[in-house]
């Protein structure tokens, strides 16, 4: 009878997994736009992955030296190599990471009902508040955020695996240890945050069990991860991925800390419940300090860092599927109900609740969507006139020109032109002066200028604007001098209203000039951040 009702209790499970995925992929198909262009700084890496699948090495500008611009290394390697396949670079990106969100949902699923014992409803619960959250948007973004969500999920779910077993196989240790590795060549922040989990494992394992597991993780880390650490650094010329140089600057950054700990706690409100019961009792205790000593170590990490390009807070959602794999523990074993059987009333009463309370934390979950963005729209991405720029200028990818930009994202992905990053997130020369020069646009002469400003023909930069924005007004203040003092033709000034435009200037004296003013002009430029058709300023200018 026992094996007969483990049999139906498995066969369930396979249904609800089904029924999971299913649910999910509806639901990202209604919600959000697949035929959405990739967001602008996820462009970045697909340029990387584009060249080094053409067997063009790890570079910004094909025949320069390697840069790593391109922060989710292993990604963006992953993905270059089903590129190779000819699967193309954006397919291959989505194929990725809409693989991963699905086996993370999965993988909640079956560590709360296996691992934990939970409930079929409870499991389910906690798979569809992840799918209800920001992970489609980052696919449908094009971020590689859930293939480290991942990661880190599968390390953390081995970690707890090892937590129940103090004899543990040697396999299981090597298996978290390389998965750990792994979670650190996806983003660099993934060695503190994969290092926060083995230490979290110590606490509960104890000190004195976990003597070979200690030395496993040590030498995999230092071995493997020394290997590349140094293999990377003689590739590179640094260490570091380039944009740590230019977002680090050497500096404490407390409100992108802050920042981190309201994203964080967005994430996981709803659970907050369940860690201030796991204080309850000194057994339960030392189990919660442990579960949240990765969720809060890492959050306080993003000091190190500014929090530019947090995408939707990207950088913490992969605390989300840990917290949810965690928090169910905390409360097992606490009685909510009668002791006395229930009444008719009294069953659906509960199964009401119960439904409310799920659809209330499936409403929340979605609702980050919306908080966790400055978009108005609180699912898919808009349309993006940058994308439409690049595609153009495409067509004449082949003629030498090159495009200074400080945004390095769709322009440069989809015209293949060689690029100067002004922001310098993918020039050394840039991170590491820490400001672009006129002397340095000399070198290169660009013939097209593309900045972002906070300013237009109608409301002209003032002399405190330089200060006023720091060095990203700064930068934009010398584009605009240097492409009016060498004389360039001011194409476009495309905004949604006066304050927030994209400027773009063409140097007049080569073969496509006046074309790719004109086309420049002519285009249909949609605002990203409304979806709207924005309107070229410029045109004040004309006599």
């Amino acid at each position: 009878m026992r094996s007969l009702f483990q049999r139906h209790a498995v066969l369930l499970d396979g249904a609800l997994s089904l029924v999971l995925i299913l649910a999910s992929l509806a639901y990202s198909f209604l919600a959000f736009d697949y035929n959405a262009p990739p967001f602008e700084d996820a462009a970045m890496l697909m340029r990387y992955a584009s060249h080094l699948a053409r067997g063009d090495g790890i570079v910004w500008n094909v025949g320069e030296a390697p840069v790593d611009g391109a922060t989710d290394f292993l990604f963006m390697v992953s993905v270059a190599a089903l590129a190779k396949l000819g699967i193309g670079v954006g397919r291959s990106v989505r194929l990725l990471t809409l693989a991963s969100h699905l086996l993370t949902i999965l993988l909640v699923y079956w560590v709360n009902r296996r691992l934990w014992g939970a409930g079929h409803l409870p499991a389910a619960w906690n798979a569809l508040y992840l799918a209800a959250g920001p992970g489609f948007a980052y696919v449908i973004a094009y971020f590689g955020t859930p293939f480290f969500a991942l990661a880190i999920a599968l390390t953390w779910t081995l970690g707890l695996i090892l937590t129940l077993r103090r004899s543990a196989p040697l396999w299981l240790e090597l298996a978290f240890a390389f998965t750990a590795l792994l979670s650190g060549l996806i983003r660099p922040e993934g060695v503190i945050l994969a290092t926060l989990i083995w230490l979290a494992v110590l606490i509960l394992r104890g000190w004195k069990d976990s003597g070979r597991l200690s030395f496993i993780f040590l030498i995999v880390f230092l071995v493997f991860g020394g290997a590349y650490f140094l293999w990377r650094w003689q590739y590179f010329g640094h260490p570091l991925p380039n944009p740590f140089y230019k977002k680090g600057g050497g500096v404490l950054h407390w409100e992108a800390m802050f920042s981190s700990l309201r994203n964080t706690l967005r994430f996981i409100a709803p659970f907050l419940p369940a860690f201030v019961l796991g204080f309850r009792s000194p057994q339960h205790t030392r189990r919660t300090l442990a579960f949240l000593l990765p969720v809060v170590g890492f959050s306080l990490a993003f000091v190190l860092i500014s929090d530019e390009m947090n995408y939707r807070a990207r950088f913490q959602y992969a605390l989300l599927p840990l917290v949810l794999l965690s928090w169910y523990p905390l409360v097992q074993g606490l009685e909510f109900g009668w002791r006395r059987p229930l009444s008719f009333r009294e069953k659906v009463s509960a199964a009401l609740a119960g439904l409310l309370i799920a659809a209330a934390g499936w409403t929340y979950s979605a609702a980050q969507n919306c908080f966790l963005t400055y978009h108005r729209n609180c699912f898919g991405s808009y349309a993006d006139g940058r994308a439409e720029i690049g595609k153009m200028l495409a067509a004449f990818r082949d003629k030498g020109y090159v495009l200074a930009t400080s945004e390095a994202g769709l322009v440069p992905y989809y015209s293949d032109w060689t690029t100067i990053d002004t922001w310098g997130l993918n020039d050394p020369w840039i991170a590491r002066q820490g400001e672009i020069t006129e002397a340095y646009l000399d070198r290169y002469r660009p013939h097209v200028i593309m900045f972002h400003a906070y300013f237009s023909p109608l409301v002209p930069p003032k002399p405190e604007e330089k200060e006023r924005r720091g060095s990203w007004g700064r930068m934009t203040i010398l584009l605009k001098e240097y492409a009016e003092t060498h004389g360039y033709i001011l194409a476009a000034v495309y905004g949604e209203n006066p304050f927030d435009t994209h400027y773009y200037y063409v140097r007049p004296d080569f073969e496509d000039s006046a074309l790719i003013v004109r086309q420049i002009r002519n285009l249909r430029y949609v605002w990203p951040v409304s979806g709207t058709r924005a309107f070229n300023y410029a045109r004040v200018t004309e006599k």
